[in-house]
This record gives structure tokens, C-alpha cells and sequence, in this order.
């Protein structure tokens, strides 16, 4: 099983879009600075995830939702949350 999953980080007010196998391992290594994208940006909280079958499958919806605007990003998490 993977999931895309979506971060946000208050203190700078921005959205992480990510996936992986390993949902919780992967949220620490983001909240404890091992990932360079997100380090300046701790804390982050977890948002949304979504369950996908497949790498490939996950992969595309990734790449789906790193193109919507804020708003849009806003929307998809409220209706799959």
C-alpha cells in the first residue's frame, strides 16, 4: 500500500505534497530535518492522506495534486479528509 500525502506547515504557511509506503516514518523524517525540501519549514502536520494500490498509482495522483492552486489544494483536502 502507498499514500500521497499532503503537509502543511503553519509557521510558514505552505503545503508539502509527498508520497510513500511509510506514512508515519516518513512524517518524522520531515518533522526531525532529515528531508532538505522541508527542513526550513518544520513543524508539520499532517493533512490528508490518501491510500493508493500501487507506486505508479500514487505517483500520478501526486503529481495531480502538486499542480493545483491553493485553492484547489484547499478544496481536495476538505472533501478527502
Amino acid at each position: 500500500m502507498f499514500y500521497v500525502y499532503i503537509l502543511y506547515s503553519s509557521s510558514a504557511n505552505r503545503f508539502y505534497i509527498g508520497q510513500t509506503q511509510d506514512l508515519q516514518q516518513r512524517l518524522q523524517r520531515h518533522n526531525n530535518g532529515y528531508e532538505s525540501a522541508t527542513k526550513p519549514f518544520i513543524p508539520w502536520e499532517l493533512k490528508c492522506a490518501i491510500q493508493k494500490n500501487s507506486r505508479s498509482e500514487a505517483i500520478v495522483l501526486e503529481a495531480k495534486l502538486k499542480n493545483l492552486n491553493k485553492n484547489k489544494l484547499l478544496a481536495f483536502i476538505q472533501k478527502y479528509s
